[in-house]
C-alpha cells in the first residue's frame, strides 16, 4: 500500500502542504496511528520534488517537532503527476521516507 495522500491543486496555486507524522497526537481526527514514538521528534529532514517545474518555496518544522509544513507553487503540466517526498530522521535515529502526490488540474 503506498504511503502518501494525493491532493488535486490549479496551476497556479502556492500551497502549504502538511506531512504530520503524529496525527492522533496532534488532535487530527484522519489519522489512522502516529508514526513517531510518544517524545520523539524530527531533527532533520530534506524535502525534493520529483520535477523542476514544482517548486519547493519553503518547509520549515512544526507541531512541536512531528509534522513539516511545506509551500509548493509551480507545476504548472495539467497531464502530469507531481511528487513531493519528505525523508525524515527522527530523535531516535530512525530514518523514513514520506510523498504526497500532486495532481495539478485547471479550473475554470
Amino acid at each position: 500500500m503506498p504511503r502518501y495522500r494525493t491532493y488535486e491543486r490549479t496551476t497556479t496555486a502556492v500551497l502549504d502542504y502538511k506531512f504530520d507524522l503524529a496525527p492522533l497526537s496532534n488532535g487530527r481526527e484522519d489519522g489512522a496511528s502516529d508514526w513517531l514514538q510518544l517524545g520523539e521528534t524530527i531533527s532533520d529532514y530534506t524535502v525534493t520534488s520529483s520535477d523542476v517545474d514544482l517548486i519547493i518555496d519553503s518547509s520549515a518544522i512544526a507541531d512541536d517537532g512531528t509534522s513539516v509544513i511545506v509551500w509548493i507553487s509551480g507545476g504548472n503540466i495539467t497531464d502530469g503527476v507531481y511528487f513531493v517526498d519528505l525523508h525524515v530522521i527522527t530523535s531516535e535515529g530512525r530514518e523514513d521516507d514520506f510523498s504526497i502526490r500532486l495532481i495539478p488540474v485547471l479550473r475554470k
